[in-house]
């Protein structure tokens, strides 16, 4: 999904909120490469699982939220949906059904071998075609070309998204070979990645009243900051 951002520094954030299953929260954000996540968890309700779990069993009741920042205009454009479907996936489908009304196909796999697990993607998108003043894509009766390219991407099989040997171009190819053109662009390495630093929770913290953060300081005067995303305890003075 972070290939549908347009500018350097744009970001994409998946939320979802639940109660009533494993996850209590699930946050996940995408800029220039970086990837990070989170998750909050009962960790007992996960050792006593049994193969795999639903989505309902993942989740409990809860809603599905995506935001898109764009950095070059400060705006910011949120969707939510509810968490339904078979997987997270489904839910995240679901939500350009209904917040973007763009026809899009999503397909994941994921794939444990022993401590490794590896997982991979593929999106499929109709391209808007200048929709402002015209009849919105979602209402069309037919579209042949859009049946056609998301029939032949709903076609690929979970272990092609995660075998080693398939390249991004040579999965391509299998799907698309019989096509007039095929464009493929310049690839960007995902790299985990945090955006937490020192300065950055300085700042935050700048703006709480100095009697809040009086109370935040240890017996050494010392404010510790932990990142939920990397797990690195930040040591602020104060």
């Amino acid at each position: 999904m972070g290939s549908l951002l347009k500018g350097g520094g744009d970001q994409l954030t998946i939320q979802a909120q639940a109660r009533g299953g494993l996850v209590g929260l699930l946050v996940c954000d995408y800029r220039d490469g970086l990837l990070r996540g989170y998750v909050q968890h009962d960790s007992q309700m996960v050792s006593s699982l049994e193969g795999v779990p639903s989505l309902g069993t993942l989740f409990g009741d809860g809603c599905l939220t995506i935001i898109f920042e764009v950095a070059e205009t400060g705006q910011r454009y949120q969707g939510m949906v509810p968490l339904e479907g078979a997987t997270l996936t489904e839910a995240v489908q679901a939500y350009f059904e209904r917040s973007e009304q763009i026809p899009t196909l999503i397909r994941t796999a994921v794939r444990s071998d022993g401590d490794r697990c590896s997982a991979g993607g593929l999106l499929v998108q109709h391209l808007a075609k200048g929709e402002d003043g015209r009849e919105r894509l979602d209402v069309r009766p037919c579209d042949w070309e859009w049946e056609h390219v998301s029939a032949m991407a709903g076609s690929i099989r979970a272990h092609e998204l995660v075998d080693f040997e398939v390249s991004l171009e040579k999965l391509l190819w299998i799907l698309y070979h019989e096509e007039n053109e095929v464009r493929i662009l310049e690839t960007e390495t995902i790299r985990r990645g945090c955006r937490c630093s020192e300065r950055h929770f300085e700042e935050v913290l700048a703006r709480f009243p100095s009697e809040d953060r009086r109370g935040m300081r240890d017996e050494r005067g010392l404010i510790l900051v932990d990142c939920a995303f990397c797990s690195h305890v930040f040591t602020i003075q104060d």
